[in-house]
């Protein structure tokens, strides 16, 4: 790619991050080549579609999150990695209000520009999860499937402004009952 395609295709990603910021998924393409004072055709020269515009922008906090997920399983115990990689889950997704719901519906959708990106990260938590339940730190009656359903849930909590202060509590109250001795399915079968 040319110096100023590269120039243009990364000052695009960083105004439609600013969009999404402040107004969610669901911001206006149209918008986005506004504030990026371009036309809306560049901005479809450079992503054909929402979705190939939301992978590039979301594409390298996916691969962080993945990384993160990597590093924990090496350096902490199974329970302190899950926690915080949730707790690091759910503070990015809050970023960019209804992003859970487009990540949840890329996983069931191959054909999504975004399937493969939350298909990686749901398997990156999976694998903190059934660390954490090998060792008996976590429920075994959850999954990574679960685990990434819970996420999405505390996100959710975030994005609605008379519950966001009770955001961390609930986050809590989430994680106590992931952990082992939380809850009636904590050691007995279950999906690992």
């Amino acid at each position: 790619m040319r110096a100023d395609a590269r120039k243009n295709r990364d000052h695009l990603l960083s105004v439609a991050g600013t969009a999404l910021a402040e107004q969610g998924v669901d911001v206006s393409l149209r918008d986005i080549a506004r504030r990026a004072d371009v036309g809306l055709a560049t901005l479809l020269r450079h992503f054909p579609t929402r979705e190939a515009l939301l992978d590039a922008l979301l594409r390298t906090s996916f691969d962080e999150l993945t990384a993160e997920a990597g590093e924990l399983e090496g350096s902490n115990s199974p329970k302190d990695a899950l926690v915080t990689w949730v707790r690091d889950c759910v503070a990015w997704t809050t970023e960019y209000r209804g992003v859970t719901v487009l990540m949840a519906a890329a996983i069931e959708e191959p054909e999504s520009a975004l399937h493969a990106s939350c298909v990686t990260l749901r398997a990156a938590g999976a694998r903190l999860l059934t660390r954490a339940q090998a060792a008996g730190a976590a429920r075994r009656d959850i999954d990574g499937t679960d685990l990434f359903a819970l996420i999405a849930a505390l996100a959710w909590l975030g994005d609605q402004p008379s519950l966001a202060p009770r955001a961390d509590h609930l986050f809590d109250v989430v994680a106590s009952a992931i952990l082992a001795g939380a809850g009636s399915g904590d050691t007995e079968g279950g999906a690992p």
